[in-house]
């Protein structure tokens, strides 16, 4: 019963937000929830959400940190018409941004298991993922 009531939720903020013209924040925030939902589908766990490092000098932002079993995987997602386009948004210096920022949150929560990087591609309301991107 409960899964069908959140069903429905998502159904309605679905069609309620992809009736009106959204900002690129707004659309940026919705694709990484969609991305969320998507990856709680296929049995990850969220960690974290939005994990910022380095606030002062060359900050790093972590789109979503996601577990399953002993595979933790950083996830970059991009909300772009095309799969190239958003591929192109993947510069070097953010991977590297990216890449630093991921050593800094194993550091810190002291993970000895699997890490990975993936991509989340948002077109729309179609999800394109991308396992092992970098």
């Amino acid at each position: 019963m409960r899964r069908v009531m959140c069903k429905h939720r998502v159904n309605i903020f679905v069609q309620k937000h992809t009736r009106f013209n959204m900002t690129t924040y707004q659309t940026g925030l919705f694709s990484e929830w969609l991305a969320r939902m998507y990856l709680r589908i296929h049995g990850f766990r969220i960690v974290h959400h939005r994990y910022i490092t380095g606030r002062n000098t060359k900050r790093a932002e972590i789109d979503i940190i996601a577990r399953r079993k002993n595979l933790l995987v950083f996830i970059e997602v991009k909300a772009r018409p095309t799969l190239s386009a958003a591929l192109d948004a993947i510069t070097p210096p953010q991977i590297a941004r990216l890449r630093r920022a991921a050593n800094t949150y194993i550091m810190q929560s002291h993970w000895c298991g699997d890490a990975r990087f993936d991509v989340i591609i948002v077109r729309r309301l179609r999800v394109c993922w991308i396992r092992g991107a970098f």
